[in-house]
């Protein structure tokens, strides 16, 4: 089974510049991950959405990349799954493109 998460959107506290240590920015995470369904195991991914976004308001994380990573590692320390790809969009750091990075 794959699930897909697209669009989660929040502020939370990420980059390197000094306003973006003190200013909340938006952000938009897409992911999709495999993993083995059965009736009695399966992923709630409202709950995965939530874990999500809990643990990056709480973090602040200088770079898209120590962000991807730490999600990374939350999700596989807490799942059982397999092929995870995420993706971290800034919509609103730069005046003329949206910033992303996946993994």
């Amino acid at each position: 089974m794959k699930i897909h998460i697209n669009d989660l959107s929040f502020k939370c506290i990420i980059g390197i510049l000094d306003f973006e240590r003190i200013k909340k920015q938006k952000v938009i995470i897409n992911l999709s991950f495999e993993y083995e369904f059965s009736k009695d195991k399966f992923i709630n991914y409202a709950e995965v959405s939530n874990l999500i976004e809990t643990t990056m308001k709480k973090e602040k994380f200088l770079l898209l990349e120590d962000a991807i990573l730490h999600i990374e590692n939350l999700l596989n320390s807490t799942y059982n799954i397999s092929n995870l790809y995420i993706k971290i969009s800034k919509p609103n750091i730069l005046t003329n493109c949206i910033v992303s990075l996946s993994n």
